[in-house]
């Protein structure tokens, strides 16, 4: 009696769940790229489309119009290429159906018949008639000799893209409405009135917006010009200011340049590490570079692009490759600028432990000149990477190689030495060793791109 009452209860329970539990939302939004490119990879894993909707928050239906909208026909490989299309073909018994032109073959083996051929009826994949419409996640994809259709994210979003834009181009009045907008608009204009003056005397009788009677106008689709528009000849086009994300420069707080100096002074046997970044072209790969201060050794890495997260993922890498207590004595303390590529500084400063175990400081804003070593040292860069060019061509062995030459050398700061040189007096062996540093003779030291040819 005591069971059944317990299961009472916990069937009681999950009723009550059932009841209140609140039907998933449907998304009504439009499909992001990001979207298109998850449908892709689903369809290719043969997922159905009720599954791709439920992990888009969608209806199945709004899945299935997106793919056959968008989906495009691919020919067929070159190993089916001449073959006939015909769903007839295995039965086909036929000759002679292409007009002057006699064969000896049956056309069931040739394509040449099928415009001529009044039996011919193309032959389309089952597949293709029902869910998901499209040969993606298929595996006779690669050997089919019928039309196939494939789904592709990237091509998708573009043409989605191109046709959103083309529906709210152009113009919405019709040419009765411009000729009685023209009329009323350009005589006006003539006298010396603004475009603003105009539409608020006559609000009532103009069918569009301002901005688009200035769109008109410099389209040339009214009878008055810019030339007309007595302010607008006057000033020069505006500059669209570019949208900055706001900085957060709390992670400076105890990390300043101030706060170096105090710290140094208090710790003066700290050995300094300065870093910075190098650029190539805008938006493409970033130089990561780090500079001994002591002797001059400059490391230096190769990132996708200039974010906080590249430069923590080389963090691990050192971290990783170096152990922890090799990391720690090599990079104890860092000081770099104020770059939005380093304003993660408690993450890194924790690296993979989790824990604290480097220092990290920033110069003054707009003050360079405070890790002037590495703003120096990377004048050999731009030796085999001149300002502008891209870095995508790069590899990270290339970029090691190269400064392993710049580290090599010599320098009459450090009264003739090289970095290198100095590095195997003031760095263990072992860590110079597992980042792939090398001395190079002082012969065969070479400055320029060629070193990447060799």
């Amino acid at each position: 009696m005591k069971r059944m009452t317990c299961l009472g209860i916990a069937w009681e329970v999950f009723k009550m769940t059932i009841q209140t539990e609140q039907p998933k939302t449907i998304n009504h939004t439009h499909l992001t790229q990001q979207d298109r490119n998850l449908i892709q990879e689903e369809l290719e894993k043969g997922s159905s489309l009720k599954r791709i909707a439920e992990e888009l928050s969608k209806d199945p239906s709004t899945i299935a119009k997106e793919i056959l909208k968008h989906r495009a026909i691919r020919a067929s490989s070159s190993f089916n290429k001449g073959r006939n299309s015909c769903k007839q073909e295995l039965t086909c018994r036929k000759k002679d159906v292409c007009p002057g032109k006699r064969c000896t073959i049956s056309c069931r083996f040739c394509d040449l018949c099928n415009d001529h051929c009044p039996d011919y009826e193309k032959e389309v994949c089952k597949t293709l008639k029902h869910s998901p419409h499209v040969c993606n996640g298929c595996e006779k994809k690669i050997t089919c000799r019928r039309e196939r259709y494939f789904y592709n994210g990237d091509k998708a979003h573009k043409a989605y893209a191109l046709s959103l834009s083309e529906s709210r181009a152009g113009i919405s009045l019709s040419e009765g409405q411009l000729d009685e907008l023209d009329a009323l608009i350009s005589p006006l204009v003539n006298l010396g009135q603004s475009l603003s003056h105009i539409f608020l005397s006559h609000k009532d009788k103009i069918p569009c917006s301002r901005s688009c009677l200035y769109h008109y106008i410099d389209a040339s689709i009214l009878t008055c010009r810019n030339i007309d528009l007595q302010r607008k000849v006057r000033f020069k086009k505006r500059k669209k200011a570019s949208k900055r994300i706001p900085r957060d420069y709390k992670c400076r707080i105890g990390r300043t340049y101030a706060d170096f100096q105090e710290y140094i002074t208090l710790n003066p046997d700290v050995p300094i590490v300065e870093m910075d970044t190098v650029e190539g072209n805008k938006g493409g790969k970033v130089l990561l570079t780090l500079l001994f201060r002591p002797s001059r050794l400059m490391l230096g890495f190769i990132m996708p692009h200039k974010s906080s997260k590249c430069v923590l993922s080389v963090f691990e890498w050192l971290e990783a490759t170096l152990g922890h207590d090799l990391f720690l004595k090599l990079f104890p303390l860092i000081l770099t600028d104020n770059g939005s590529e380093f304003l993660n500084a408690e993450a890194l400063e924790k690296a993979i432990l989790g824990v604290p175990q480097t220092k990290l400081f920033y110069c003054n804003p707009q003050a360079s000149y405070q890790k002037g070593a590495i703003e120096k040292n990377h004048t050999y860069i731009r030796l085999f990477l001149p300002k502008g060019k891209s870095f995508d061509d790069r590899s990270q062995a290339e970029i090691t190689l190269m400064f392993n030459h710049i580290n090599s050398i010599k320098r009459d700061i450090l009264n003739g030495n090289s970095p290198i040189d100095l590095a195997k007096l003031l760095l263990p062996a072992e860590a110079l060793k597992k980042l792939g540093l090398r001395r190079i003779h002082p012969d065969e030291v070479m400055l320029k791109p060629d070193l990447f040819h060799q």
